[in-house]
């Protein structure tokens, strides 16, 4: 990836993951914008990096997401790059769900991860088309290939973005836009919750192992567990589910 001389468009970039890529992406030279729910958390960002453009966005409004796009190519036309990287994690036993009554808290989970990355990336694929250089960043997880079982459906909407992102790179194959697949491992952040992923692999190293991949040119970027779940056999796959459920199962209300 050309990582210097971009206008790069984070979602969800006021914290996590989002933001640790916005900082360096702003170390590389870059102009950049977050956008996101939380205008507190934007705003912190923006007091540590005075140069951050902020927007607040929930992307699990279709409204929303259009008038991001709106605003974004008419402010900054330049705009080339573009992270999917805003989601919702949740965890619970099926049998216990009540989906007659809570289906919408589960619904969101599958706008915020599938819908909405998706959208974006049929919009502004048309503004990138006719620039010299562009590219599309999407975060998948190694959930994508090893699922969460106690996380049913944040597992199938990352499945669902790898096959996307798969078939997006083919269709764009011609074009000056690159497709790029960022799968993490669990990361300490607060997706999901706060504190659910304290033992998980710090948010910096993460962020630093991501960006050697770009600079290295790499089209589908794992580490640590997620590296190692997207080369997995079936068979070490239905194993790793098999463990790993039995080892959070008690963790379920």
């Amino acid at each position: 990836m050309k990582l210097t001389g971009n206008t790069v468009l984070i979602t969800g970039g006021g914290s996590g993951i989002g933001f640790a890529f916005a900082k360096r992406f702003i170390k590389y030279g870059n102009k950049v914008i977050v956008c996101g729910r939380n205008l507190e958390k934007l705003q912190k960002a923006k007091d540590q990096y005075p140069e951050l453009i902020i927007r607040n966005c929930d992307v699990t409004k279709e409204s929303d997401r259009l008038e991001l796009f709106e605003w974004v190519t008419s402010e900054y036309p330049d705009v080339n790059v573009l992270v999917n990287n805003a989601g919702i994690q949740q965890r619970y036993n099926i049998l216990n769900a009540n989906a007659n009554e809570n289906w919408g808290y589960y619904s969101k989970e599958i706008t915020a991860n599938i819908e909405a990355p998706f959208h974006f990336c049929m919009l502004f694929a048309t503004h990138f088309a006719g620039k010299d250089y562009s590219a599309i960043l999407n975060l998948s997880s190694g959930l994508a290939f090893t699922p969460m079982a106690i996380a049913p459906i944040y597992s199938a909407t990352k499945a669902a973005v790898h096959s996307f992102t798969m078939s997006l790179r083919h269709q764009l194959d011609n074009t000056s836009i690159e497709v790029i697949e960022i799968a993490p491992p669990a990361v300490n952040t607060d997706l999901g919750g706060v504190g659910l992923h304290s033992f998980a692999t710090p948010v910096d190293e993460f962020a630093d192992a991501i960006f050697k991949g770009l600079e290295e040119g790499k089209l589908e970027i794992g580490y640590a567990r997620a590296e190692k779940a997207m080369r997995m056999t079936r068979d070490e796959i239905d194993e790793s589910v098999k463990t790993m459920y039995a080892n959070m199962k008690n963790t379920l209300l």
